[in-house]
């Protein structure tokens, strides 16, 4: 069985440790990625970029994949349906700085399931399999994240598995649930087990994971070589460091500060305060006193108005 903190080797990727940041879309931005980093992630995956976006020269795209300095070892996430257009993102300048591709076969959102992406893929098993081909033929090196299957009862990890194994894939995320229970319910380490059976390239487990105690048992009850943090990271970005059994406080002040400084000269005022405003009620959810200060975070209408808060919130010991 794999321990926490060991390192994974998938392709030509040495992550750190095989303790992962998910893609997650409106979170993993670059900054919050330096965080997470910071705290020990393994590897940390960008938010979801549309391949076709990429083919239009989308700005709003090409902001998704702003990397911070000393940024080498992330992975992209990609989605869409089209294997050349996949194919040919791959192969852009803009996704040069990326150690690996992440292909997207999970995402249960409608506006992406509709249009044949995401986790539709898991009932187009030959389209899939075309879509991992073509990019493995980019040279890079190839990740495939997908659910267990589209609806409860009818599960097929271990299938889907073995077809990324055949199609080049040098990794495999496997969300324990099924498109249907979108992020609800407990994963399914039946299932996860099947799929880490059925292949011989890393499998990293993803689920359920909110604690060192959860990664642990995910990793005894799968036997995955590695697990992915989601919605816990995003209530706690120190999730790492605990999960890897280091320290149990960090500075929250610091945090949110460092993490205003280095998004507002990339994505401007408007954009840092609406996303800043967001995850300062997140990592103060939970905590002594905190509620008060919720309305007020989440209406204040300037980064300056933002500092007040926080500085009354961290005077006044509410952290």
């Amino acid at each position: 069985m794999a321990e926490l903190g060991q390192k994974l080797v998938f392709g030509g990727v040495r992550a750190r440790n095989n303790v992962f940041l998910a893609p997650l879309a409106g979170y993993t931005d670059f900054a919050f990625r330096k965080l997470c980093y910071s705290f020990g992630a393994g590897l940390c995956f960008t938010e979801m970029v549309s391949a076709k976006g990429l083919l239009y020269n989308s700005e709003a795209t090409k902001l998704l994949l702003h990397t911070f300095d000393g940024e080498r070892d992330t992975p992209v996430q990609l989605f869409g349906s089209d294997p050349d257009i996949l194919r040919t993102a791959c192969e852009s300048e803009e996704l040069s700085p990326f150690c690996a591709v992440d292909l997207n076969m999970g995402c249960p959102v409608p506006k992406v399931f509709k249009n044949g992406e995401g986790s539709a893929l898991l009932a187009n098993f030959p389209l899939a399999e075309r879509i991992i081909s073509a990019c493995k033929k980019s040279g890079k090196t190839v990740s495939v994240k997908f659910r267990i299957g589209l609806e409860r009862g009818k599960t097929f990890a271990a299938e889907f598995a073995k077809l990324c194994e055949g199609a080049g894939a040098d990794l495999i995320t496997v969300h324990g649930r099924t498109r249907d229970m979108y992020y609800a319910g407990e994963p399914d380490f039946a299932q996860i087990a099947a799929a880490k059976n059925a292949v011989r390239i890393p499998v990293v487990a993803n689920g359920g994971i909110f604690t060192r105690a959860d990664a642990l048992s995910m990793l005894e009850k799968t036997g995955a070589d590695g697990v992915m943090v989601a919605r816990a990271a995003m209530y706690d970005p120190h999730v790492f460091a605990e999960i890897l059994g280091g320290k149990k406080e960090w500075d929250k002040a610091a945090a949110i500060r460092a993490q205003i400084a280095d998004m507002l000269p990339v994505y401007g005022e408007k954009f840092t305060l609406v996303q800043m405003r967001k995850m300062s009620a997140f990592y103060l959810r939970g905590t002594r006193g905190c509620a008060q200060y919720k309305n007020r975070l989440f209406a204040c209408p300037s980064l300056s108005a933002l500092e007040e808060i926080l500085c009354e919130i961290f005077e006044n010991g509410v952290v």
